[in-house]
Parts: C-alpha cells; structure tokens; sequence
C-alpha cells in the first residue's frame, strides 16, 4: 500500500510532535510513504523521518497512490484538491488547525485513524466539486473548487453589481459586495457566514449566496447541482475578485463566467465511527447549552 502525506509549512511549532507522531504510526504499518516535496521542504530537518520517497508536483498520482493524508486544517485539504485532481485518490485530513469539516481527525487520534485507513475501515464519501469557466481562461486548469466560486470586490472599491442567469434564462441582479456559489460541501463555510443554508452532502444541491447586498429583500437560493449558472460582472471600481477556493485571480474589466458541475468528485475517507450528522454536531457544539459550561 502507498499512503501519500501533504501539508503546507506551519507558523506553529507546537504541530511539530504531532507530525512526528505520523510518522512514527505509518512506520508501524508495512506501507510505503511517499511526502510531498512541500512537506518534505519544512519537516526534514525537523522530525525523524521513516523511510520514505518524496513526491513532486508532477509525479504520477492516479493507479499508484492509494491514499493521501494531509496535515493541517480545512485549507490544506482544500490545496490537496489541486493536487489530486481527477485521480480519485481518497483523502483523509488531521485536523491541525481549527473548525475542521474537512479534515476531522483530530490530534488526538492520529494512531487509531491510520491504523483504519491502513485496514481499509472506512467508507469513501464523495463530494462534487464547482467549475468555472470565463473569457481568457483566468484561472487555467485550476479552475475548480470543493467548497466554493466567489466573486467580489476589491477591499478598496464600490460595490459590484452581478447579474446572473440560471439555464441561460435571467434569474437576478445582485448588488453588493459579491456572490458566493457554494457547493454542499462548501455550504458549511463562507457561505454559512454570509448567511447561507447547511446543504447535506447527498441532497445534489449547490447554494448562491449574496454578500452583503445592497437589496435587502434578496436572499440566499438553492439549486439542483445540474444547474448552468452564467454571471455578468459590472463594476465602477478598477478591478474584482474571482476565486476557486484558496485560488485567486484579479480582474480589471467586464467579464462573462459560467459555472458549472465539474466532471470529477472528491473521494474524502469517512471513518467507521464518523458520520456528517457527528460532524455538525461536533463543530457546531448541537445538542450543547452553554451556560451548563
């Protein structure tokens, strides 16, 4: 078995016995582990590595890895997804950081979760991803996200106004900061801070979100995941924002963009005692009265 490990440099030293850890459990195990050379760039004088092969961007991932793990928070996993692409090779996330939907091992139990993925006891929960497409081809071949394609203004400019077309028919003009399209997967993050829906996973749906609108009667909308979505950007300021989760692309003129499906998924490692009910649950404290605490 090949068991891939990714992860971005860390500010916080305190992870560094965590990663150790890692490594110390994958060699208990008879696999062979490969790092990413971003991993391998920050740990390798740090930690005591097992044996191991190092992995380049433009290694071959498809038929040869069997799992990735990545080491961090939500924003890492999110990265790993440029990484993966269409290879459909699962991925498991220790949580390192905060919330964690994404990656939702916490530290604590980094032993038990490798021990199950090494013996397969897991189940393989597939999340649909958002692609978009504009003029000029703005953000190349990483131009799909797992969470969410947002558009908007420049920190220093006037609001944007964003007029949207469902199935090539004109649904509404958004004016305000931007618009998120989010898919399920997405609906727990900036989406759910601007005011958006919780989407589960298995409902084929993907939210369009406004940000800070100027209209007050326009709301969040939910739509089949089969939707084409195409947006007309006018904007009196010198440029917006178009981003692909944690990939982004400033854009200084009038632009069409359409957004779509994309024809690919995500295979994230759901363990045995894990479900997305627990997961809320966990990160949104549910079923908790905190003035018992």
């Amino acid at each position: 078995m090949k068991i891939a490990v990714y992860g971005r440099p860390f500010n916080d030293q305190a992870v560094i016995p965590f990663i150790q850890q890692v490594f110390d459990s994958l060699s208990l195990h008879s696999v062979d582990v490969y790092i990413h050379q971003q991993l391998f760039n920050y740990v390798k004088d740090k930690i005591d590595l097992t044996p191991y092969h190092i992995l380049g961007d433009g290694d071959k991932i498809k038929g040869f890895i069997d799992a990735f793990i990545t080491l961090g928070g939500d924003g890492t996993l999110l990265d790993m997804v440029s990484v993966i692409r269409d290879s459909c090779v699962p991925v498991i996330g220790i949580n390192f950081g905060r919330l964690g939907f994404l990656a939702s091992v916490n530290k604590s139990d980094i032993a038990g979760a490798i021990h199950a993925v090494v013996n397969k006891q897991y189940t393989l929960d597939s999340r649909g991803l958002l692609m978009v497409e504009s003029e000029m081809n703005i953000l190349g071949m990483d131009n799909f996200a797992l969470n969410d394609i947002t558009i908007h203004k420049r920190d220093d400019s006037a609001m944007i106004t964003t007029n949207m077309f469902l199935d090539g028919e004109f649904l509404n003009s958004y004016w305000g900061d931007g618009i998120i399209i989010a898919t399920a997967t997405g609906s727990t993050a900036y989406s759910l801070s601007c005011g958006g829906p919780i989407i589960f996973p298995e409902s084929n749906s993907i939210v369009v979100t406004p940000v800070s609108p100027h209209n007050l009667n326009v709301r969040p909308i939910v739509l089949p995941e089969s939707s084409v979505l195409s947006f007309e950007v006018e904007s009196r300021g010198a440029n917006y924002i178009l981003s692909c989760d944690s990939k982004t692309e400033v854009i200084d003129k009038p632009m069409r963009f359409k957004v779509q499906k994309a024809s690919f998924e995500l295979n994230l490692i759901r363990l045995n005692n894990e479900s997305y009910l627990s997961t809320l649950r966990n990160k949104l404290l549910w079923g908790l009265d905190a003035r018992n605490y």
